[in-house]
């Protein structure tokens, strides 16, 4: 067993078996919808939640973890001689680091073994930068090298997503500066990216154009070095199946990860998110 343990939310959007099998700890977010309450990792899939919110005229909410909910990860960590390193969603579009910190500063003197980062990044970003630590992890060095490691990867890291609509960004508060898209006379496709909050890539007329921008976005980071790859969609098996393909002529290689984004990040961009991005594939090893 590595002597630092990798904790993170479940904003990554990993294969649930791949967190499992690399030992990953977790804290969940909570979504509130149809007059009840879920953790997100509790979800067994998440059609049904998608199916409500396409129909639902009351948008969702959704609430990041109590520090209590931290506290109940990293005290048994703590207990069982473990260092931790807690890797979060973006702390400009939630408080989640934010309550990992607080419950850092209530363990006292046992604080300075917990080490809290904020991802800059969610779902897939966030996902490369968690196996980049974990990597640096099972090598068995200090947590501040793993931290470092992990910084390494995310300043390496660059994520694209296409969603249908802005709507539901602006309905959610999560819009960012795509402010500026919106009353736009043009029905457009926006591209957007996560550097800390929601950020605007460039606007095109069809999903089609979408598609073919990430195909492009993927040769790009290629001939960047950045050979480690994913993608990730909402509630898009079809297009995701399309451009995993077109990934694999790109690179020659399978994807790190595909994955579907889950309901607290689906409720603040909506259903038909493909979203594509890469680190080098030395961080994961």
């Amino acid at each position: 067993m590595a002597p630092v343990a990798i904790v993170t939310d479940t904003c990554h959007y990993l294969p649930r078996q791949l967190v499992a099998a690399r030992g990953i700890h977790e804290v969940s977010l909570y979504v509130h919808w149809a007059g009840r309450e879920d953790r997100e990792s509790a979800l067994p899939d998440f059609g049904r939640y998608y199916d409500h919110l396409a129909t639902t005229p009351t948008l969702p909410t959704t609430s990041q973890p109590s520090i209590g909910d931290f506290l109940a990860v990293y005290e048994p960590l703590l207990d069982a001689g473990r260092e931790i390193v807690s890797i979060h969603l973006a702390g400009g579009i939630s408080g989640t680091v934010s309550a990992a910190q607080q419950a850092r500063e209530q363990l006292g003197e046992r604080a300075e073994r917990v080490h809290v980062l904020d991802s800059e990044s969610a779902c897939g970003g966030q996902g490369l930068v968690v196996l980049a630590a974990h990597a640096a992890a099972v090598r068995g060095i200090p947590a501040e090298q793993v931290v470092a490691h992990a910084r390494e990867a995310r300043a390496a890291l660059k994520m694209w997503f296409a969603i249908d609509t802005l709507e539901f960004l602006r309905r959610g508060g999560r819009i960012g500066t795509a402010q500026a898209w919106l009353g736009s006379a043009l029905k457009i496709k926006p591209i957007l990216t996560l550097e800390t909050e929601i950020t605007p890539v460039e606007r095109v007329r069809t999903s089609g154009r979408a598609f073919e921008r990430l195909v492009d976005y993927l040769r790009t980071r290629k001939d960047e070095g950045a050979d480690g790859w994913v993608i990730q969609h909402i509630q898009a098996p079809q297009e995701c199946a399309r451009l995993v393909e077109r990934g694999r002529e790109i690179f020659g290689t399978d994807p790190v990860f595909v994955s579907e984004v889950g309901p607290v990040i689906g409720t603040h961009v909506g259903p038909g998110l493909l979203g594509a991005g890469a680190v080098p594939l030395r961080f994961l090893h």
